[in-house]
């Protein structure tokens, strides 16, 4: 079976995000599972896209959402700064999509892999879906810097062959070790880089009531939340996505597109 991208995609802030919704990217996740290849899913956000904006951007971790097998926004601010240049950005945010996935019957019984989280978060997965087969790895903090730690979880995916490997430690390490993963064609199955989403899931953490989101203030329920955690995310370097939108705009050789990838000088 050969799972291919959608054609569909739009270009925002020079990340190509997928025009595909929740939907169709369970049936993606479904058929993908399967494959004797290793594919991985990022959901991009504000957060992730300041970061990929930096005063001293890093091209691996560039090329670590690029060559992603499906880049998914997960932002309504994204999808309101998209709509104010001109483009209709699908949003699958990452917690929905999670729920999504695994609540439907056809990803059932599967064995699925978490890379984070602790053990009650575990137990509670385990309750939760108990046809599903769990495997668990819980690295140590600090992931992005400690090499060792990287390659056990380089390890732990590439020998234990599940089905769907959640990663649920962060972003960046995440989407780079998801990368380096894929580069190494070691791997099977489908990787999802889900950063909260499976502790909203089991009730770890509250998500912001529905109206909330809606209004797209969501981050502000998260800020108010976890404010030691979170306030130098959504005060000082949040609000950069706003200077990197402002340059857009007055950059019209820049200007986001929507583009079918079948078209002449797409890729």
């Amino acid at each position: 079976m050969i799972v291919k991208r959608p054609n569909r995609r739009a270009r925002l802030f020079d990340i190509e995000f997928d025009q595909i919704d929740s939907t169709e990217v369970v049936t993606f996740l479904i058929n993908a599972c399967s494959l004797p290849s290793f594919t991985y899913v990022v959901t991009p956000n504000v957060d992730h896209l300041v970061r990929l904006h930096s005063r001293d951007p890093d091209p691996v971790l560039w090329q670590a959402y690029r060559t992603a097998s499906l880049c998914l926004c997960d932002s309504r601010i994204l999808q309101m700064l998209a709509r104010s240049l001109g483009i209709s950005l699908c949003l699958v945010p990452g917690s929905d999509l999670t729920l999504e996935y695994l609540d439907d019957d056809r990803s059932k019984p599967i064995s699925l892999a978490v890379i984070g989280g602790d053990l009650d978060l575990i137990k509670k997965l385990n309750a939760r879906y108990p046809t599903h087969h769990w495997h668990h790895h819980l690295p140590p903090m600090g992931v992005r810097w400690n090499r060792r730690a990287q390659k056990a979880i380089i390890r732990f995916v590439e020998e234990r062959a599940a089905e769907v490997y959640f990663f649920a430690i962060g972003s960046p390490q995440s989407e780079l070790l998801c990368a380096e993963i894929f580069r190494r064609g070691k791997a099977s199955g489908v990787a999802i880089c889900v950063g909260a989403s499976l502790e909203f899931l089991v009730g770890a953490k509250k998500r912001a009531p529905r109206w909330v989101q809606k209004m797209a203030f969501e981050w502000l329920y998260r800020l108010l939340s976890e404010p030691t955690r979170l306030w130098r995310r959504y005060l000082i370097e949040g609000p950069s996505i706003l200077r990197i939108w402002w340059q857009y705009r007055t950059n019209t050789s820049r200007a986001p597109v929507e583009f079918d990838s079948n078209s002449p000088g797409t890729g």
